[in-house]
């Protein structure tokens, strides 16, 4: 099989706050994941398929408005038309949280997971335009 992965990085707007003090539901971290999962099925069957199930989802750090997140994913088993896929989300840049400098950020010397999940996407075979053997976990 081949090794399918999507890396997507972009800055948490004051839009994706949801919650006081500038706190970000987890939707939108699941939000870039599908995000993530499209593009893995463009590169694997050249099309957008649907996105079916999350098997599971774990919210592990929060995410703030002024972050910059790291949603990345890949396939790591393919059938005839579903592909299991595994996401990962790490914040790489933080509001440094100086008084009168709310523009200040730091880029964290480690990334820090925020979330991790696992779902299942489907590719109807009249939609793939890709060839390739279907592998099974």
């Amino acid at each position: 099989m081949e090794n399918y992965t999507s890396l997507i990085r972009l800055r948490i707007s004051a839009h994706d706050a949801h919650y006081a003090g500038g706190l970000v539901d987890g939707a939108r971290m699941l939000h870039l994941f599908g995000d993530v999962a499209t593009e893995l099925l463009i590169r694997s069957d050249g099309d957008e398929g649907l996105f079916v199930a999350y098997d599971a989802v774990q919210f592990l750090a929060p995410v703030y408005a002024g972050d910059y997140i790291e949603a990345s994913g890949r396939i790591v088993a393919m059938g005839k038309s579903s592909r299991k896929m595994v996401f990962e989300a790490r914040k790489v840049i933080a509001s440094a949280g100086i008084a009168g400098q709310a523009s200040a950020a730091d880029v964290l010397a480690e990334p820090i997971m925020v979330c991790k999940a696992s779902g299942t996407c489907v590719v109807p075979i009249q939609c793939q335009r890709i060839a390739h053997a279907p592998i099974s976990c």
